[in-house]
């Protein structure tokens, strides 16, 4: 949508109008960017201030902020929530394609739902099924017998592999890959020995996958990724891993495989979690964790060590190096003094 008036932007917000709801807004900006016609809003009273000098034709706030701001006004209870909404109202981001492209090549035994537009050089495989109002980008590639479910939308070069099972009103950026093989391998004698992925990737709903992601197949049972799961750029999800309803995953995270992340995890980015185990429902993961053990209680984690100028960090890395020894004489001392 490019414009709408802002008391229909009230009403579609559920929001209080305050001022003239004829004004028409055209757009969203920042507070310090924001010019007429468009629309800004102030999520954190500290800087209420700058609401002053704010030249927005309206501002999302909150109640007790009103009377710092001498324009039109939307009240609402979570005006960053709100912001989140209305962007998806002014939302001006095209479709990934539009029809079925001349150049598109769609095997025959494929099953296309209703209103179904596919990119030019797409590849759709035999025994695909695409349900209704499903978006394929650009030379996109959807391998056999993998199931898109309505509504979902593919951004340009994304491969899904076959037998991969994509849920409804998901949405996967440029470059991902869905149902590549797994690292699986036999050594003999030195030599390595590839073992077939015989499972596949079953995804949800409402999903999704930031660009050049990569999700991979499952070795025997499934890869699996909850309903409301948002993933960022970048990531690596080993085969068979699982992840709860409505975690958010940040970009870089690698997963091992045959983890299982539980519901409502929040996992910052470059974090490396180990496989064969399992983290609990609401945990946060800070950016750049490690994790090595299991975490069984809800709570927030971090690891590593902040960084420091590097004559510092030597003299951490030289303690750290020695903390064995230490360990050792400090116990040394404890027997002594408990023996006295």
């Amino acid at each position: 949508m490019s414009s709408i008036r802002l008391a229909d932007l009230a009403q579609q917000l559920d929001a209080d109008l305050h001022g003239d709801g004829d004004i028409v807004i055209s757009g969203i900006a920042s507070m310090h960017s924001a010019q007429a016609g468009q629309i800004t809003f102030l999520s954190n009273s500290r800087y209420r201030d700058q609401l002053a000098a704010c030249k927005a034709s309206a501002v999302v706030l909150l109640a007790a902020d009103l009377d710092y701001f001498q324009g039109s006004a939307l009240v609402v209870k979570d005006p960053y929530l709100t912001y989140a909404r209305m962007a998806q109202i002014l939302d001006t981001t095209p479709q990934p394609a539009a029809n079925i492209a001349p150049s598109a090549v769609i095997d025959a035994a494929a099953t296309l739902g209703n209103n179904v537009a596919i990119g030019a050089n797409a590849v759709i495989e035999s025994g695909v099924t695409l349900g209704d109002n499903v978006v394929i980008g650009a030379g996109c590639f959807v391998g056999k017998n993998s199931r898109i479910g309505a509504g979902t939308r593919l951004w340009a070069n994304v491969s899904v592999y076959h037998e991969v099972q994509i849920g409804e009103n998901c949405l996967i950026q440029s470059g991902t890959v869905i149902g590549a093989d797994g690292f699986g391998y036999a050594n003999d004698r030195g030599n390595w020995v590839k073992i077939p992925q015989l499972g596949t990737v079953i995804i949800g709903d409402r999903v999704e996958i930031g660009a050049c992601t990569t999700i991979d197949r499952g070795a025997l049972d499934n890869t699996q990724i909850g309903n409301g799961v948002i993933i960022d750029n970048q990531c690596q999800i080993a085969h068979n891993v699982v992840i709860g309803d409505n975690t958010a995953v940040a970009g870089g995270v690698i997963m091992a495989g045959s983890l299982k992340i539980g519901r409502y995890c929040m996992i910052g980015g470059a974090s490396v979690i180990n496989g064969h185990m399992e983290i609990c429902d609401k945990v946060t993961v800070t950016g750049m964790g490690m994790v090595m053990r299991p975490i069984t209680e809800p709570g927030v984690y971090s690891s590593g060590i902040p960084l420091q100028p590097n004559k510092n960090w030597r003299k951490t890395a030289a303690l750290v190096m020695n903390i064995d020894e230490m360990s050792k004489r400090l116990k040394a001392i404890e027997r002594k003094v408990h023996k006295d």
